[in-house]
């Protein structure tokens, strides 16, 4: 067992697309676990690395530009830093844009912590014609500096040696001087805070509070007054610092800071960079010329988005198949075993007609889970995603969405939960709740086996065009839904949208069956654990009252669903339907397991072919329309809650989404029907 003194905690920082989430995964492979920060719902990320003598701690921090914060997860990031004191931090930088990542490099010496360097990408600068003298860059910063290429792996091991070695020295870079005037208002500022021990004392690095101080951080200026009885006085004190200062440069606080931070990054830059010739565009240039076109980038998209839904069918009807047989063979080899070990006709259909058929009706997508996601990994990883949210822009501002809101939408195609929490990344509070409120009609990976099981039980054809049309209508519904709610709730303007397009670069391998993995994982989880519970739950109520015949009317699911029926009869749903769209509100994927329940029982055992003979495929494909845009599910509903502070959104969410997805489920019916498609 590792001792407590062997372990070495480790925050690693950097840019947003610095490279900085594949150095975490190099660096911890599958030992990771995902956990919330104190306080917050944000996802935190840790991650162990064992060698000999260590065990190294790893905590992903949220990619930030500045320890200035303007957003929730950049605030994790800070106060992490500030206050939880990590014994070494590793700072992740894009080598290709070093000047850019150096003005957030000043900012961490500030923190008096240890700081190794991982200058990543280092493979992208040198075909740019970028060299980089390592050894000047390292004394300059005053720092180790390591370089990497995160995605092949290159240079972790020295990057880990680099790490240990600095945690046993005590030393730490030392941070850059803001000249004689300022660096005398900090000294001076440091020695009026003292008066504030708990902070001083919590958060171990005074200059970097009196920098702050400096600036006028809001925030800053809040921890320090609070942390004091004598607050007021210290204010004044401050201000008359801060004032004096201002008076003699002619610049305020905030502007003489951030001036010299960059003149600190953009010295060393060109100290360490032999710069490449200008004139000539990039291999990533040349690609954005096609990619990005006004005129073609978007269709490019679509045409991507249907390859992949397309390969999601065709490649996993094979292995879906086999899972199919599987279930079949397990579910008649239990029967018989408990059949001869003297079991009871009711435990046997408990475990056959519920557990097994209900997790099996899940588990049977699982190979559609995995395609889909491992080619939406591989469009992650290759910067190609980033382009996407560049390509929707424009789009989205036409519909009152930040251009931003399209990277929770992007995560909402995974889940909802997440996507929800992502949206801290946008500053204005009324563009984060309306990208909150749009975000469950995104169609999330618990809906896909719906859509996959409707799909080829009653599509013979065209089934990559039928999930494709979810997708499309899942988009179009969002946006649209962000216009009605932009013109009858928010009346604001969205803010610019800024983005920085990564360079392209071919996916790590590990990288992309790691990021698969996670979403199988989890998938392969809630099959047995909601779902397994769902079904037991759903064959319950198809088999009580003691008497009704199994997943019957006069059976309690029998009863709950006829009672709903009248609201799914007129988009061509029966009882059986409404049970399960009743049970989705727990998890999205139990539609699936009550249907294979409910439905696939008695004379027609295959669940393809009991849904044939419920639904056509008008009244199926109305049925998938509720069911992407029909309210989010108890996970969901616990997040907007949580993000918006208020159960109003929450609850307006739910009536929202539900009765829109009614009209337009009814609209495809009674449409589809008078025009002769039923």
């Amino acid at each position: 067992m590792t001792s407590e003194k062997s372990k070495i905690r480790i925050a690693l920082a950097g840019n947003p697309n610095s490279g900085k989430t594949s150095i975490f995964n190099e660096l911890t492979g599958m030992s990771q676990y995902v956990g919330n920060w104190p306080g917050v719902t944000i996802e935190k990320f840790v991650g162990i690395r064992k060698t000999d003598d260590y065990e190294l701690e790893i905590t992903d921090l949220p990619g930030t530009y500045s320890l200035s914060p303007y957003s929730p997860d950049e605030r994790v990031a800070r106060d992490y830093l500030l206050f939880e004191r990590p014994d070494v931090v590793c700072v992740v930088v894009d080598a290709s844009n070093l000047e850019r990542n150096l003005y957030f490099v000043a900012q961490l010496v500030e923190l008096d912590l240890p700081i190794v360097v991982a200058l990543n990408m280092i493979d992208i600068a040198k075909a740019r014609g970028i060299t980089i003298d390592i050894d000047k860059l390292s004394a300059l910063v005053g720092a180790p500096v390591v370089p990497t290429v995160a995605r092949s792996g290159v240079g972790i091991d020295q990057l880990i040696s680099s790490i240990i070695d600095v945690s046993r020295k005590d030393y730490c870079p030392v941070p850059l001087n803001y000249g004689k005037v300022a660096e005398r208002a900090i000294t001076e500022i440091e020695n009026t805070i003292s008066a504030a021990p708990p902070l001083a004392m919590k958060c171990h690095t005074s200059r970097y509070l009196a920098a702050s101080l400096l600036a006028n951080d809001a925030e800053i200026t809040s921890m320090i007054l609070s942390a004091d009885p004598d607050a007021e006085n210290i204010r004044k004190a401050v201000g008359k610092i801060r004032l004096k200062m201002e008076t003699r440069l002619g610049l305020d606080g905030e502007s003489m800071l951030a001036n010299m931070r960059h003149g600190w990054a953009s010295g060393i830059y060109h100290e360490v960079v032999d710069h490449p010739r200008h004139d000539e565009p990039t291999a990533t240039d040349h690609i954005d010329d096609f990619l990005l076109n006004r005129f073609v980038g978007i269709p490019i998209f679509a045409g991507i988005m249907f390859l992949i839904f397309w390969a999601t069918f065709t490649l996993g009807a094979f292995p879906m198949d086999w899972i199919d047989s599987l279930f079949g063979v397990i579910s008649g080899s239990l029967e018989k075993l408990m059949s001869s070990a003297g079991f009871s006709e009711t435990l046997i259909s408990m475990v056959v007609d519920g557990a097994i058929a209900g997790v099996g009706g899940v588990l049977i997508f699982l190979p559609n889970i995995i395609i889909l996601f491992f080619f939406v990994s591989i469009l992650e990883d290759s910067g190609y995603m980033a382009r996407a949210a560049f390509l929707m822009d424009k789009v989205m501002h036409k519909f009152g969405l930040h251009g931003k809101s399209f990277i929770p939408i992007i995560i909402g195609f995974g889940c909802t939960v997440p996507a929800v929490m992502s949206t801290r990344t946008l500053e204005n509070r009324e563009d984060r709740l309306l990208t909150i409120l749009i975000l469950p009609f995104v169609l999330c990976s618990a809906r896909v086996p719906v859509f996959v099981l409707f799909t080829s039980a009653l599509f013979e054809t065209n089934q990559g065009l039928v999930l494709f049309s979810m997708y499309f209508l899942s988009i179009a519904i969002s946006i649209l839904a962000a216009k009605f709610l932009k013109i009858i709730l928010f009346k604001g303007l969205s803010t610019p949208f800024v983005m920085e397009l990564p360079p392209y670069h071919i996916p790590a391998l590990k990288g992309i069956l790691l990021h698969t993995w996670e979403r199988a994982y989890a998938f392969v989880k809630k099959a047995g654990t909601v779902i397994l519970v769902g079904s037991i739950v759903i064959w319950a109520l198809g088999s009580l009252p003691p008497g009704a015949e199994y997943a019957s009317a006069e059976s309690f699911a029998g009863r709950i669903g006829a009672f709903f029926e009248p609201i799914v009869r007129v988009f061509g749903t029966d009882w059986r339907g409404a049970v399960s769209l009743i049970f989705g509100f727990v998890a999205k994927e139990i539609v699936v397991a009550t249907l294979a329940v409910l439905a696939s029982s008695g004379n027609e055992p295959n669940l393809a072919n009991a849904l044939g003979s419920l639904y056509t495929p008008l009244s199926a494909y109305a049925f998938m329309v509720f069911t992407l845009v029909y309210t989010p599910c108890i996970a969901t509903i616990a997040a907007i809650k949580k993000e918006t502070g208020t159960w109003k959104w929450a609850l307006f969410s739910i009536a929202f989404n539900t009765g829109l997805a009614w009209i337009l489920a009814t609209i495809v019916y009674r449409g589809g029907r008078l025009i002769g498609l039923g």
